[in-house]
């Protein structure tokens, strides 16, 4: 029997089974439905898109992921698919158009907004921030250490005081900023010491896209790439109705909803809200290089820092330091009061994995699995992944 006969056979075995039913009252699972396939895949994608719903809606079942899934290799979508609990005070489900905090995955719009603006010739990445801002204090910090994280600076989530966490109260980046420039809380590191993962970079890189774009940044991101891009669904926190019918609701992994505090509303390092399939439309103008040009994305996808093994960073992206150059992946992962999100890219066969959550589990960072789907691999080692 040759391979395509045997997918085949296969491929009649799943749609006879049919998805997981779900188990008992009370449950948060999806609604029972059977998946959809695209018209456009062959026999083999059709297999590959069965075996990742069966992995995606066993691990729904179990209770072990909430949230949206879209997996897609040369611009042809391989399997998209939400399972969960939109809003469980109202048993809401999720739909194809609902939409996550992305928290970190933040960080790879913003980037981008960075090196547009460059190729504008309106940021040089080797100025310092002090530069575009005087009065900035740690006037040694550069724009490409805020970029790859190897600033020294203190976590503003970390070092702002309580004062500043009032109910109801909606820190702006102007607020972080005149915090860091009246306060001067003490660096980390020495700049360019080594990579140090920080949030402050950021919300001050948010800061210079307002300053040199003369926009706001949700309305330069809205207007540069969201837009364009036919990104629908995508917005920032400051731009969206949080009790809309497509907001997702946030729980911990006991599904007790989590409260927003003030800095939810501090942009460019989190609060980008989003859709897989908005991140898709995305992942493929860079792939095109319809947003920045080739050249340009190289930088983001340079290895900066050597201190860790197996991963490094770029501007704005993780990088996978893989033996096999064929397979180079970007990513970012994402968690932040109970979202988590993971975004990558692996550049050669420009295949892009997005997955989403609202629940606070670490699921959502199980990509390893599905590419031993896509590569037909059999289970081993993972690398780990980290936001």
């Amino acid at each position: 029997m040759n391979r395509l006969s045997i997918l085949t056979l296969l491929l009649v075995m799943f749609l006879s089974c049919g998805n997981l039913t779900t188990a008992g009252s009370g449950k948060t699972f999806t609604k029972t439905e059977k998946l959809e396939i695209a018209s456009n895949l062959n026999k083999e994608e059709q297999f590959i898109s069965y075996k990742l719903d069966t992995l995606f809606t066993q691990l729904n079942q179990t209770g072990t992921f909430n949230g949206s899934v879209l997996v897609a290799r040369n611009g042809k979508v391989l399997y998209k698919r939400s399972l969960g609990i939109l809003n469980k005070s109202t048993n809401d489900q999720l739909t194809d158009s609902s939409m996550f905090q992305l928290a970190s995955v933040s960080k790879v719009i913003t980037a981008t907004a960075v090196l547009m603006l460059h190729e504008r010739e309106l940021i040089d990445l080797n100025k310092p921030f002090s530069f575009y801002f005087p009065d900035f204090p740690y006037d040694k910090v550069t724009i490409k250490q805020l970029l790859n994280h190897r600033s020294g600076l203190a976590n503003y989530i970390y070092v702002l005081n309580s004062e500043i966490y009032q109910p109801n109260y909606q820190m702006s980046n102007t607020d972080m900023y005149n915090y860091f420039i009246t306060k001067n809380p003490k660096p980390y590191l020495k700049p360019n010491t080594r990579f140090n993962y920080c949030n402050t970079n950021y919300a001050l890189l948010a800061l210079l896209i307002e300053k040199v774009s003369h926009k706001t940044y949700s309305a330069f991101v809205k207007e540069e790439l969201f837009k364009p891009l036919g990104m629908k669904n995508t917005a920032t926190i400051k731009e969206i109705d949080l009790n809309g019918k497509n907001i997702t609701k946030p729980y911990d992994n006991k599904w007790k909803p989590i409260d927003l505090d003030a800095s939810d509303y501090v942009l460019g390092d989190k609060s980008i809200y989003s859709t897989p399939y908005d991140l898709f439309l995305f992942s493929e103008a860079m792939y095109q290089n319809k947003i920045i040009k080739a050249e340009t994305q190289q930088l983001a996808y340079t290895a900066y820092s050597r201190e860790k093994k197996l991963s490094n960073y770029g501007y704005g992206w993780r990088l996978k330091d893989i033996n096999d150059s064929l397979k180079k992946e970007v990513y970012h992962n994402g968690w932040w009061h109970g979202y988590r999100s993971s975004f990558h890219r692996r550049l050669n066969d420009k295949l892009t994995v997005i997955i989403l959550s609202n629940q606070l589990n670490r699921s959502a960072y199980q990509t390893y699995k599905v590419y031993q789907i896509l590569d037909n691999v059999p289970a081993g080692d993972k690398l780990e992944e980290v936001e």
